[in-house]
């Protein structure tokens, strides 16, 4: 679905990310964790033709990207809602920008809202919801296309831990149900291992793959994942793993 073969991004006279490999299968589930800084937003930014690269090659479906992608849907952290739209018009907007019919948008929108479990709130517009239920409206509009592969930029960062672990889950079963490929970006160990089916670990600045680790937990994922031993141990191995470039990314100031 994705394969970006040693990926080189620069922003003037810094190399950000330096020769990144990885491959996102159709169906699978891979995260990027590494300090701030490393460049894991970037590889995500070019993979979503947001960013061009500087060296290395990107493609999806063996094609090369070069600008935003039709199966490609993306969700941010940061707030993106359209607060003067209503939540089914916020998430009919990919559909209207690409002159899909009213009544084809509707139905996909009610669709979409219908995964994240908020269809009774189609009519409510962004200032009436929580965060979690902001985040979750944003999903849906990253669903709405019908996308097969989801780049998904630390979506739940904002967010209450509770609130996080619940909407990991719930992203886990949408990504289950409708068989698309995702890369999450995320500081999160815990929640990087019990959503992945691989972690990537990317060193400090410049950024590159340190390791990977392959996740084996059952599916569909639970909450129960969280006190199975296995997922202790991958939690401290990439712990372990990561300490000694958050310390060195803290040490050149790439830490904020």
């Amino acid at each position: 679905m994705l394969s970006v073969d040693g990926l080189t991004k620069r922003y003037g006279s810094m190399t950000v990310v330096d020769g990144v490999s990885l491959q996102v299968k159709p169906g699978s589930f891979v995260s990027i964790i590494g300090p701030s800084g490393c460049g894991k937003t970037t590889v995500l930014e070019v993979a979503g033709g947001l960013r061009s690269a500087d060296g290395g090659d990107v493609r999806i479906d063996g094609h090369p990207v070069h600008e935003p992608h039709p199966d490609v849907g993306i969700v941010f952290q940061e707030e993106s809602l359209f607060p003067w739209r209503t939540v089914e018009r916020n998430v009919e907007f990919p559909l209207e920008m690409t002159g899909v019919g009213r009544a084809e948008r509707r139905v996909a929108s009610e669709a979409a809202l219908g995964l994240v479990g908020l269809l009774p709130f189609r009519r409510h517009y962004p200032r009436h919801l929580s965060g979690g239920m902001r985040q979750r409206v944003a999903v849906a509009r990253a669903l709405v296309t019908r996308p097969r592969l989801l780049l998904l930029d630390e979506p739940f960062g904002a967010l209450d831990e509770q609130t996080r672990l619940f909407l990991g889950f719930e992203l886990n079963r949408i990504v289950e149900e409708t068989s698309a490929a995702a890369l999450l970006v995320t500081h999160s160990i815990q929640e990087a291992v019990t959503l992945s089916d691989e972690v990537v670990v990317m060193t400090a600045r410049p950024g590159t793959v340190k390791s990977r680790f392959f996740v084996e937990l059952p599916r569909p994922r639970t909450p129960e994942v969280l006190g199975l031993e296995e997922t202790s141990r991958l939690i401290s191995a990439i712990w372990a793993d990561l300490r000694a470039e958050a310390s060195r990314a803290m040490q050149d100031g790439g830490l904020q």
